[in-house]
């Protein structure tokens, strides 16, 4: 019987130590399992956008403590310039297990140029990772200017305020970051080493300091996406009135809005409009970016629009890029847009030069959403746009810069 006894209890030990143990080892599988995620911990928000597939973090390698010089591996692809992605992606991540590693000059000069980059972004960004990003300077934020009316296209929209919060204002300059911190919650001033031009004043279209506004958004995107984040781009003069990532597509690499459309998403010939755009995070995109910006020297006194529409060919069948347009009808603009306010999701002030001419039609587009809001549903059908006259009858000299911008496009898409 004490013969029993003993080993009824020497079972019960050896049972209970391995329950134990076990239980031991779970609890740290959570822990270590929780652990890459705790420095980008946040609430589930309203934000989390439609149809878009939330990305795997594990994947990912993580991102908690990740600094503005380090990006993560992200989905690899085909060619030339892939590979070249990677390879760079590689050597950050070398870098991060190995900080005694010497940084080129080249590199030092990105990690301060996109100084607090990774954690402006982290903050905005939603719990899949994805950003909308704009961009202003100190004319486009001035009080009653562009910024003004797109921050409040969103508040009135039908279900656009939720998108609000994961909305990152870049600033091109101190006054402009001052005035955002003043009206919204996220802004990013991005400073540019060795580039000596203010950026304060309203630009010209087609003027040198222009051009590098805008090509410098180019760099951004891209140092965006090595982050391991997804970005839907818009320019400031875009009013927000839908959710637009429900005309996203999982599968395109890149979705583009469009100032020709020939009535197909997948026609690689329309006219593409890179004042709004959604790109997802993978080595075929963060090529894309970097042979686009590399292009410039190639097409001198051309902006990022008809560059991209130069090279975009070659983007599809060197890099496999998957590229998708957007419907006017849904997402339009001045150069082109739908009629019917019930399938509008954003007007964009293209096709058009000038800030006060912008502005007067902006409002104008504003002030017919507002009254389509108030109409009944019955009556809604009725609703249509004011046409926009400023834009239309701007002077002779702005119309022919706007058609030498657009030159290059005809030429190419005819051919």
């Amino acid at each position: 019987m004490g013969k029993a006894l003993v080993a009824e209890a020497t079972t019960r030990q050896a049972v209970s130590f391995v329950l134990g143990a076990a239980a031991a080892l779970t609890v740290v599988m959570l822990v270590q399992y929780r652990a890459p995620a705790a420095g980008l911990s946040r609430a589930r928000t309203h934000g989390q956008f439609s149809g878009w597939r939330p990305l795997d973090h594990r994947r990912l390698n993580g991102t908690a403590g990740l600094t503005d010089h380090q990006a993560p591996v992200v989905v690899a692809g085909e060619g030339h310039h892939v590979h070249h992605a990677k390879a760079t992606l590689k050597a950050n991540s070398t870098r991060t297990r190995a900080s005694h590693l010497p940084i080129t000059d080249h590199e030092e000069e990105e990690a301060e140029e996109f100084r607090g980059l990774a954690a402006a972004v982290a903050r905005a960004a939603t719990d899949d990772r994805t950003v909308i990003i704009t961009c202003v300077n100190q004319a486009w934020a001035a009080p009653g200017s562009l910024l003004d009316l797109f921050l409040e296209s969103f508040r009135i929209g039908d279900g656009t305020s939720r998108l609000l919060p994961h909305v990152l204002v870049v600033a091109m300059d101190p006054a402009a970051h001052a005035r955002c911190q003043a009206v919204h919650r996220h802004c990013y001033h991005y400073t540019m080493p060795g580039l000596h031009i203010n950026f304060t004043s309203a630009k010209f279209f087609g003027s040198k300091e222009w051009l590098e506004l805008v090509w410098s958004k180019v760099k951004l995107q891209r140092r965006i996406l090595e982050l391991g984040y997804g970005f839907l781009f818009t320019d400031v003069d875009i009013l927000w009135f839908r959710d637009p990532f429900k005309h996203v597509t999982a599968y395109a690499d890149m979705t583009v809005s469009s100032d020709v459309y020939f009535g197909d998403p997948d026609r690689l010939s329309n006219f593409p409009n890179t004042g709004f755009f959604h790109v997802k995070p993978n080595a075929r995109t963060i090529a894309m970016t970097r042979l686009w910006h590399e292009s410039r020297g190639k097409y001198p006194g051309a902006n990022e629009q008809p560059v991209f529409n130069m090279i975009k060919k070659q983007l599809v069948a060197k890099l496999g890029l998957r590229l998708r347009y957007l419907d006017p009808a849904h997402v339009g603009g001045f150069c082109s847009y739908g009629k019917d306010l019930g399938k509008i999701v954003t007007m964009h002030a293209n096709c058009c030069v000038g800030l006060k001419n912008k502005m007067r039609d902006l409002r104008s587009v504003l002030d017919d959403w507002k009254n389509y809001t108030r109409l009944p549903h019955w009556e809604k059908h009725k609703a249509k746009w004011t046409v926009p006259g400023a834009c239309i009858n701007f002077g002779k000299l702005e119309l022919n810069q706007l058609l030498r911008s657009y030159s290059i496009c005809i030429v190419v898409c005819v051919s």
